[in-house]
């Protein structure tokens, strides 16, 4: 297990948004094998909100407008997704 610090250490030369950006990006590459886009969809409408929710102290205006864009494209996602 990594220490506090080095995770700290790490973490304070990014702000949340980018971070947030990360997990993102991690959690659809872990969802592309399960070959479902209704997965898919509930993770890009889940992040959507987590962006639009964040504080705009903590990221930058475009992550805002990251977390619109991704509540638009999750339910049309889910709404194209066959059963």
């Amino acid at each position: 297990m990594l220490p506090l610090q080095v995770i700290d250490g790490f973490l304070l030369q990014y702000n949340v948004g980018q971070a947030l950006l990360l997990i993102f990006i991690l959690a659809t590459v872990g969802t592309l094998p399960l070959k479902s886009r209704r997965i898919i969809a509930a993770n890009v409408t889940v992040f959507g909100l987590v962006f639009i929710m964040t504080p705009q102290a903590l990221a930058p205006m475009h992550y805002l407008f990251l977390g619109i864009v991704l509540l638009v494209v999750g339910p049309v996602l889910w709404v194209t997704a066959e059963r």
